[in-house]
């Protein structure tokens, strides 16, 4: 079992930043490739950002590439999801989800464990 609680979620402006945080426990955390995804209220839920177990590999969905950043510490057994430029399109739950097969995966069925998620709020 891994356990995963995703933390910096909050209210900002459009064009303003945000810093997400996951933090893992249970297993090893290297073992796993990382995701972040998102939910809008009636919407599926969206790849957002991916990271392979070194971290060598990363990967975004594309209505967030170049302005979010995805990146993890192995030794502190967290993932990062830095996000820029906001706009209110970005407006979600943000979960983190952990994959213990081989590659990052888009598709939200391909992920074993999952937080509880984190709300961003941007405003026009």
């Amino acid at each position: 079992q891994v356990q995963l609680v995703e933390s910096g979620g909050g209210l900002v402006q459009a064009g303003g930043s945000l810093r997400l945080s996951c933090a893992a426990s249970g297993r090893t955390f290297s073992n796993y490739n990382m995701g972040w995804f998102r939910q809008a209220p009636g919407k599926e839920r969206e790849f957002v950002a991916g990271i392979s177990r070194s971290g060598g590999g990363t990967y975004y969905g594309d209505p967030v590439n170049g302005r979010f950043t995805i990146s993890r510490d192995n030794a502190k057994n967290t993932v990062y999801l830095q996000m820029n430029n906001l706009k209110p399109e970005d407006t979600a739950l943000y979960y983190c989800a952990a994959r213990a097969s081989d590659y990052v995966r888009h598709d939200y069925g391909a992920y074993d464990y999952w937080g509880q998620g984190t709300q961003v709020t941007v405003s026009s």
